[in-house]
């Protein structure tokens, strides 16, 4: 699926400069002339970034940082700005932007503030994948095959968890050969480094 870079702003002008400078590198664009537009288009299910202007009408560039949190989506976030300050700058970089950029943007650094944005979204969509595949392995064991999983994290003995559990120490023997089996590993070492990836233990 190809990545998709979106430009916001206001001015018509500056799209279209925008989009010529990105297109001759080979980029995708998707220009928009207001937040608004921009999140009627956006699928965030394709990778991508964001080019924003910081001064827009009705929703400004920090505004729009903020509400696409609030949203849960995690695109990267490049700011341009004619008038850029200090406080603004500081503000965006907290809020996660990939670079803050003055108009008129030097083409060079326009690339290369991109090809950052997608590459840190390229690594946030991977790592979503392997969390996913991680905590589906988890999903697949049954409700006394958790419980044994539960004290087998915690450092207890078999026969401690028997104890626990009112049942024989063969038979969490049992499940907890099933636990190791279903989950890919080894050792207890492996499976509290798993647990802590799928937030478990």
């Amino acid at each position: 699926m190809s990545a998709v870079v979106h430009t916001v702003d206001d001015d018509s002008d500056v799209l279209v400069a925008l989009g010529r400078i990105l297109r001759s590198e080979g980029f995708e664009v998707a220009a928009s002339r207001s937040t608004r537009e921009f999140l009627d288009r956006y699928d965030p299910d394709v990778p991508g970034c964001i080019v924003l202007d910081l001064s827009m009408p009705e929703m400004d560039g920090l505004q729009t940082q903020a509400l696409l949190e609030s949203r849960g989506i995690a695109c990267p976030v490049i700011f341009l700005t004619g008038c850029g300050d200090v406080h603004s700058s500081v503000c965006a970089m907290k809020g996660g932007a990939i670079d803050f950029l003055t108009k008129p943007v030097e083409a060079d650094a326009l690339i290369d503030a991109v090809s950052r944005g997608l590459e840190h979204d390229r690594r946030a969509r991977a790592q979503a994948e392997e969390q996913c595949r991680v905590e589906m392995r988890f999903a697949v064991l049954t409700p006394r095959e958790r419980e044994v999983l539960v004290h087998v994290l915690a450092g207890r003995l078999n026969k401690q968890i028997a104890a626990d559990l009112g049942i024989v120490e063969k038979t969490i023997k049992v499940h907890r050969s099933h636990v190791m089996h279903k989950l890919g590993v080894r050792s207890v070492a492996e499976l509290v480094r798993l647990a802590e990836r799928a937030h478990v233990a």
